[in-house]
């Protein structure tokens, strides 16, 4: 049984790391509020965005690169991950579902890149063996439009020369600063709404094209890109801010539950050192009268 001395240094350095993961979680709280702000603001203008293009695509009448669907010979799986740690599974439940889909993908004898985003992504698909093209890190906590547009400039070039015929971003969707749902989305082509996907009571426009149809594709659907990838990386920020800040609570509770568990060893000991002092005592005395 460990002594008075080292249950109290337990007790100590267990106080220590409490500080910290209760400070932790405010520091997560506060980038939190900040996070879901900009995400919230940007998903209402990158859904309706989506959708328009979407739309769009569907009736095109010439052909645009970025549209073009080519057979599945090359696959690029896109993991969005954080740079730091300590925000419970966030990045397991990413890297996981990468990982299946990339061994689902190769299964179907189809040829699969990965690229990461985050510093987390990278280090594991390194340590796994899989062929990473690419990477980007030191985003969190200070993303902004111009990641974004690095991102998919790099993605289009890709695309565009055929190093790769598909392009799927797994990252953590934000539902609620409990809920964070992993989601897969193609990014490359886009996929266009057909007749049959439009809601019985929505008529399908007629669109007239100024100054030209393929100059509009050649400036909104990279824009769009740009949008839908800078969306995903807000939506990554709010679920990790989220995530830590959940983690540094259950950290904090279990703190507290290891200190009182501690507290009650140390007084146990500490009472069966004063009894054995007392017994002590009384022997000697006893030891006297003889």
């Amino acid at each position: 049984m460990p002594g008075l001395k080292e249950i109290r240094k337990r007790i100590t350095s267990v106080k220590s790391t409490k500080q910290i993961t209760k400070a932790m979680k405010m520091v997560a709280a506060a980038k939190f509020r900040k996070a879901q702000s900009r995400m919230f603001e940007l998903r209402a203008y990158a859904d309706k965005m989506q959708s328009v293009l979407s739309s769009l695509a569907g009736s095109v009448d010439t052909g645009h690169p970025l549209l073009e669907v080519r057979p599945r010979k090359n696959v690029e799986i896109v993991a969005l991950t954080s740079d730091r740690g300590l925000c419970g599974a966030f990045n397991t439940n990413v890297m996981k579902a990468a990982t299946r889909l990339i061994k689902d993908l190769q299964n179907d004898g189809i040829e699969v890149g990965a690229s990461a985003i985050g510093k987390k992504g990278a280090d594991l698909f390194r340590r796994r063996g899989f062929n990473l093209r690419r990477s980007w890190t030191g985003l969190s906590g200070r993303i902004s439009y111009v990641n974004a547009q690095e991102i998919a400039k790099d993605i289009i070039e890709n695309y565009i020369g055929e190093t790769f015929d598909e392009v799927m971003l797994v990252y953590n969707e934000f539902r609620s600063a409990l809920v964070q749902k992993v989601t897969t989305v193609r990014l490359l082509p886009l996929s266009p709404v057909s007749a049959e996907e439009t809601e019985p009571n929505e008529m399908r426009a007629e669109f007239l094209y100024e100054p030209s149809q393929q100059a509009i594709f050649d400036r909104l659907l990279p824009k769009n890109l740009e949008i839908q990838i800078f969306r995903a990386l807000l939506e990554s920020q709010a679920s990790e801010e989220a995530a830590r800040m959940t983690a540094m609570e259950n950290a904090t509770k279990a703190a507290d539950d290891m200190i009182s568990s501690l507290t009650l060893q140390y007084n146990k000991a500490r009472q069966a050192s004063i009894t054995k002092e007392l017994m002590d005592i009384v022997g000697g005395v006893e030891a006297l009268k003889q």
